[in-house]
């Protein structure tokens, strides 16, 4: 065995002559574990799909499940099936996590309907493995323990369920390594699927669904996943999961099979009967030769006339006896286990962490803003106060705020990469949307935001020769932090609810291309017809720029000097080249009010839309789906 697998011995005995666990072996112990199960009603499910191309579109209905029943008992609990089967599906549903429209039946545990907030109870690990790279093992559990568990549990107990489970599942080697990223090593396959079921485990869940656990391990992990599994069966739990193609040495630890195909159950009843039975009825059954939906629905004919059907129906009809309630409504609810501020400090606390985890991108942004600084420092340096003066000091403003958009592109990766950690953890009744976003928002935009803003002004400030005052310097830092904000917050609204970071940078790229053409430079804005001209009260670049402008250009003298013979150049934008003797009177052909009040509105603007951007990134990560 590989190191560090946890240890489960099977004796030889418990094995019939087919290496398959007998059934007296088994059954007596899954009876003698206090009798609870789970158990499913005529369970049917319809999806909608859509055909075609926009106005040619047609919406079909698609059955995906059909008339399905079935027993889960605390043990091992596999559904088999092949792509397309319906196994996944059926695993959802048992587990509260598909949208219920389209679904009927009911589903009871212990005879009485599942719990509103089941989802939040139970345990779920998905396909991906959703932890957190930048952590460590114990940093991972820590994080789900101080989340799920209630705030009335002690430090110290806390503390020590996770040294627990991580001593259950043999992980104290690399408890205090990091999981691991793309860009950095971690811990093996495996360990790796131990730290979600771990973090699973926290709350010590009877009922535990694991979708596809062996996906993307290697034989032996994968045989030491589920051998964790089966002696975790043995303590009485409830395990459900879905499986695709298992290799014998794994297939014959299952207690309890169902085996789907085209959305019809085949068999269900004990894993080591399965085989016994196929082989009972392969003499009556013709056209073996190859699989399609007529075989499947042969198949699952037989099955409804067969003795395991028969017993299973007869249990079920005496439990929906005792139940007179429908479950379907049950799927929405989410619980919390801790107050507001508590998950605030906890989401935060492991943000920052990634964030000091991960530095290369931080490092790097920080970086190409000194860099950039410099650049431009260099191109526009020593600005004078004359027509070329005029000129280049506009353009470096509309380069500043040009440049404070697109460098917030990269605030798309922050909901984006992270999405199936948040819908997840959301699910499963971590932390509430608000906590999930504020953490986002003071982890980029103090960091990230800030501090470039600030690094870039120091640069540039001093190098161009700006306005020699300290009111102008800060004004103008504060200005360029405005429009980074805002930028950031209109990135954050596109990406929320994205699934690609292609299609959001996209996106953004093309709203912030749209708003330069409306900041002021590249065209005059006093000159657009009335039926656009609106369009310039959505633009962000328009804001920042305006307010440097008056920032800097209010009481500048261009004509004080013997360049005053050039101030109408060829070599000129025409807006820019007019015999403009201050930047008061440039300012007034643009339209732009220079007053106080006029410098101070459009921070006023950035602020209104950086708050209905972060209104509308809340919204859309609260309302969006988050079942599969």
């Amino acid at each position: 065995m590989a190191e560090g697998q946890p240890h489960l011995s099977i004796q030889m005995s418990d094995l019939d002559t087919n290496g398959i666990p007998s059934r007296k072996q088994s059954s007596p112990d899954l009876a003698s574990r206090g009798g609870s199960m789970l158990t499913f009603h005529n369970i049917c499910y319809h999806v909608k799909l859509k055909t075609g191309f926009l106005c040619c579109q047609k919406t079909a209905d698609k059955e995906v499940l059909r008339d399905v029943n079935g027993i889960m008992r605390p043990g091992l609990n596999a559904i088999l099936g092949p792509t397309g089967s319906g196994k996944s599906f059926l695993l959802d549903i048992l587990a509260a996590r598909k949208d219920p429209h389209g679904l009927s039946g009911d589903i009871l545990i212990n005879g009485a309907p599942q719990p509103a907030n089941f989802k939040c109870t139970s345990g779920y690990v998905v396909q991906d493995d959703v932890v957190m790279g930048t952590l460590t093992v114990r940093e991972n559990l820590k994080f789900s323990a101080a989340l799920r568990l209630p705030k009335s549990v002690k430090e110290q107990e806390k503390n020590e369920r996770v040294n627990q489970i991580i001593k259950e599942l043999g992980l104290s080697k690399v408890a205090d390594s990091k999981v691991g990223t793309q860009f950095t090593r971690g811990v093996s396959g495996g360990e790796r699927k131990r730290t979600s079921i771990g973090m699973e485990l926290i709350t010590d869940p009877a009922i535990l669904f694991l979708d596809e656990p062996t996906t993307g391990l290697d034989a032996s992990t994968a045989n030491a996943v589920l051998l964790l599994l089966k002696r975790m069966a043995k303590q009485g739990k409830i395990i459900i999961f879905s499986i695709h193609q298992p290799r014998y040495s794994i297939f014959r630890l299952f207690d309890n099979l169902t085996l789907l195909a085209a959305g019809r159950v085949l068999y269900h009843g004990p894993a080591q009967h399965a085989i016994e039975y196929f082989q009972s009825i392969a003499e009556s059954t013709e056209e073996w030769t190859e699989y399609d939906k007529t075989l499947a629905e042969k198949l699952a004919e037989k099955y409804s006339n067969s003795a395991y059907y028969r017993e299973t129906k007869a249990v079920l009809e005496d439990i929906s006896l005792g139940n007179k309630k429908k479950t379907k409504a049950v799927f929405r609810q989410i619980t919390y286990a801790n107050s507001f501020l508590h998950q605030l400090k906890w989401v935060s606390k492991r943000t920052f962490k990634n964030l000091v985890g991960n530095p290369q991108a931080s490092i790097a942004q920080l970086c190409v803003a000194a860099f950039l600084g410099l650049v431009v420092g260099a191109i526009f340096f020593g600005l004078k106060k004359d027509s070329a003066g005029l000129q280049n000091r506009v353009g470096a403003m509309f380069f500043l705020t040009t440049n404070q958009c697109f460098s917030s592109i990269s605030a798309i990766e922050l909901f984006v990469a992270e999405k199936k950690i948040f819908i997840h953890e959301y699910i499963s009744g971590y932390y509430g949307t608000s906590p999930y976003l504020i953490s986002k928002l003071m982890a980029d935009l103090i960091p990230m935001r800030t501090i470039p803003s600030i690094i870039f002004t120091c640069i540039i400030y001093f190098m161009l020769g700006l306005k020699p005052t300290v009111e102008a310097f800060f004004t103008m830092m504060f200005t360029l932090m405005m429009v980074s904000y805002t930028a950031t917050s209109m990135a954050l609204a596109i990406a929320a609810g994205q699934s690609v970071v292609a299609v959001a940078n996209l996106l953004t790229t093309i709203t912030f291309v749209f708003m330069i053409i409306f900041s002021g430079l590249l065209v005059n804005l006093t000159s657009i017809m009335s039926w656009l001209s609106w369009l310039k009260y959505f633009s962000i670049p328009r804001y920042g720029m305006t307010a440097l402008q008056i920032n800097e250009l209010t009481g500048l003298n261009f004509c004080s000097s013997s360049n005053n013979t050039n101030l109408i150049s060829n070599n000129n934008y025409e807006q820019i080249s007019g015999p403009w003797c201050t930047g008061d009177e440039y300012l007034k052909t643009q339209g732009i009010d220079a007053s106080s009040w006029g410098l101070w509105q459009n921070h006023l603007a950035l602020a209104c839309m950086t708050v209905m951007f972060l209104a509308i990134a809340f919204l859309k990560l609260h309302f969006m789906k988050k079942f599969s």
